[in-house]
């Protein structure tokens, strides 16, 4: 305390200020959340599964933990992940054509079982779809 009620003030709002932007920065970069394989109940589905279409912006987790550091909740990559992530994208950009993405259908949403680096690079180019092997839990 200064002893200056103003100036306490003043410092007092820029503390509360810079804690509500760390919290949001926080919240932002979080990695994603992980859902565990061992609570989804599994239904049989015979190998050949059928390949759909299904929004980007609906999957939100993983069932690899070792890749929920590697992406925030928004794919955006860490840095390690640089040159698979750039690999990916250049792929893309000359027409390749990737392997479709399997996720695990959890309630409305999807979890990544494979494909991270696809996901990533869809969102930055701005796709609104993906292909994805989808297996229901």
């Amino acid at each position: 305390m200064t002893g200056s009620p103003q100036i306490d003030a003043e410092r007092a709002f820029n503390r509360a200020a810079r804690g509500r932007r760390m919290a949001a920065l926080t919240r932002r970069l979080r990695g994603l959340d992980v859902i565990d394989e061992r609570c989804l109940r599994r239904r049989r589905r015979p190998p050949g599964r059928e390949i759909v279409e299904i929004p980007v912006d609906a999957i939100n987790g993983t069932v690899e933990p070792s890749r929920a550091a590697q992406f925030d909740r928004d794919f955006r990559p860490a840095p390690i992940a640089r040159t698979r992530w750039q690999r990916v994208w250049l792929a893309e950009q000359r027409g390749a054509t990737l392997p479709p993405i399997s996720v695990v259908a959890v309630g409305g949403s999807y979890a990544l079982r494979d494909g991270h680096h696809r996901v990533s690079v869809a969102r930055a180019r701005g796709a609104l779809t993906i292909d994805a092997q989808v297996e229901a839990a």
